[in-house]
């Protein structure tokens, strides 16, 4: 008995220690945005490994840095788990020796290096564009396959069968608490991280403890104890993403214009004085149709015909560069101001947010003073990789993973979407603006940002804009379609405050920091460096002039 709790406190002390020095690191550099990561140092399989990916997949600046950290972290987190696995080895059962733990943990790290590696580099992608649908592909398929994977460092045939229902509760527990932990360590002052992630890291010492004893003290008999069920599942993994793409592409194209809304079909109240431009997001489709009233139009990425109406135009036409995007606007927020003599508005829709409130920032003293901001990209450009045709630079072998997936995808979608897109080169070229200045008033400008809840999921937690919010359950894009939103846009048009946030929306923001990937410094890389920001990594806050 007495060997048996010294093996638990071991247990205890080594789950725990990790975790607490990461979090010693992170407090040393005041890097508050990754704090929700330190509990998962020793996380049960898959996540630990799901949180070393995501550091190595933003912080190499190379091939060969990619190449010897992902050895690093192979050797790491093999020998870590055979120290865990063995100290979680319940004494009722014969426990291997150190070589055939170290041999096999070993070779199942890079079994499952590969299988969490689309996934890894899927949340990276969504810290570029901070999209909430690719932080759930990231997340997913790993919750999914973490039951099959858990039995892997001790069944031999831990790739046939279905895992018990106890091995399925104790996966659930497991995200539950890598969850929270997540939260509470960010919400915790700086000082505290390390304190709490230890006792996070405590709390995985127990979960390896009960799920290596699930998987080696199965109370019921295996199903399907012949199937090769593990690599089946790891197979639809990665096939049901390649399917939800071109379904999620079809289902933005089938419309050529967004829901019905009163902008469109209607004539402006009379209290409103301005006329407004409509600016879609990415992958919209404009057909041509006009709307009711000619001080409304639609922003045309296709550009202005003969008469200076909008051009129809397709979802590919939006795979374009903001800076051209900014351009074209322009040309066409002169020509309505000079034909109607009314200042104009301009109502964005996630990137028609981005291009309209960048269009604010280069040209100060234009026409436009009214902007509203449906779905906007909260905290945008938080990694990076470089152009396909960089040698080297921050996030190279994501970048080109990143290629791979998608152009697997993009063979059933064929929407000529993907990772090298001018738009998200945009973004990833202009970080800086999209992390700290783009949530933030313009003089002169009146500024409303419609958020639907699933922006909470988006970016770290922390201050993330400046403006005033209207924040209500709904998803990305979901908002514009909602009447009390298109009644909120009039009422805002005509001059009348819109401010309503959400209480739980800071909650969410915490809840989400522990699946996030680490952001890349706004210093560290040479394409941001001439620019003098403070970054929110850090400070927790945005619009804070450098």
């Amino acid at each position: 008995m007495r060997r048996l709790d010294n093996r638990f406190v071991a247990l205890l002390v080594v789950a725990a220690l990790p975790p607490a020095v990461e979090g010693i690191v992170l407090d040393a550099f005041r890097f508050r945005a990754a704090d929700g990561l330190a509990p998962q140092v020793t996380a049960v399989w898959p996540y630990d490994t799901y949180h070393d990916l995501r550091w190595l997949f933003v912080y190499h600046d190379s091939w060969p840095v990619f190449a010897i950290g992902l050895v690093g972290l192979v050797l790491f987190r093999a020998l870590l788990t055979t120290v865990l696995v063995g100290l979680a080895w319940p004494r009722q059962v014969p426990r291997p020796s150190l070589r055939w733990r170290v041999r096999r943990n070993l070779m199942l790290t890079g079994v499952v290096v590969v299988v969490v590696s689309p996934w890894a580099v899927l949340s990276m992608a969504a810290s570029v564009v901070s999209l909430s649908w690719l932080l759930l592909a990231s997340l997913l398929p790993l919750f999914l396959l973490a039951p099959f994977l858990q039995r892997s460092a001790v069944v031999a045939d831990w790739w046939r069968g279905l895992p018990s229902i106890e091995l399925v509760g104790w996966s659930l527990l497991n995200f539950v608490v890598l969850t929270v932990s997540g939260a509470v360590v960010w919400g915790v002052p700086i000082g505290w991280t390390a304190p709490v992630a230890a006792i996070a890291g405590a709390v995985n010492g127990l979960l390896w403890q009960r799920t290596v004893a699930a998987a080696l003290l199965p109370r019921r008999p295996v199903h399907w104890a012949r199937v090769p069920v593990t690599p089946l599942a790891i197979l639809l993994a990665f096939i049901v993403p390649v399917f939800v793409q071109p379904a999620v592409a079809a289902a933005a194209s089938r419309s050529a214009r967004p829901p019905r809304i009163l902008l469109f079909d209607q004539p402006l109240p009379p209290n409103v004085r301005h006329a407004v431009i409509f600016v879609a997001g990415h992958g919209s489709a404009y057909d041509g149709e006009l709307p009711v009233d000619p001080n409304v139009q639609w922003f045309s990425y296709r550009g202005l015909d003969a008469r200076g109406g909008p051009l129809p135009f397709a979802p590919r036409d939006t795979y374009r560069s903001i800076e051209s995007s900014v351009a074209m606007l322009n040309t066409q927020v002169e020509l309505l101001h000079r034909r109607t003599g009314r200042p104009v508005a301009l109502v964005g829709q996630s990137e028609g947010a981005l291009v309209s409130r960048t269009y604010l920032a280069d040209r100060p003293h234009s026409p436009v003073n009214i902007l509203a901001m449906f779905s906007p990209l909260i905290s945008a450009g938080r990694s990076y990789y470089p152009p396909a045709g960089a040698s080297q630079g921050w996030g190279i072998a994501a970048g080109w993973e990143l290629r791979i997936l998608f152009g697997l995808a993009d063979v059933l979608a064929m929407s000529g979407s993907g990772p090298d897109e001018p738009f998200v080169r945009s973004i990833l070229n202009n970080a800086p603006f999209y992390r700290n200045d783009f949530m933030c008033p313009v003089p002169g400008v009146r500024i409303v940002a419609f958020l639907p809840t699933t922006t909470a999921t988006e970016a770290p937690p922390g201050q993330y804009a400046g403006v005033p919010v209207f924040e209500m359950p709904a998803v990305h894009g979901g908002l514009l379609a909602r009447p009390v939103a298109q009644a909120r846009l009039v009422n805002f048009l005509a001059g009348e405050p819109v401010d309503q946030p959400e209480r739980g929306y800071t909650l969410l923001q915490q809840v989400s920091a522990a699946w996030q990937a680490p952001p890349l410094p706004v210093g560290l890389n040479p394409v941001w460096r001439g620019v003098r920001l403070p970054d929110p990594a850090f400070t927790g806050r945005v619009c804070q002039q450098g």
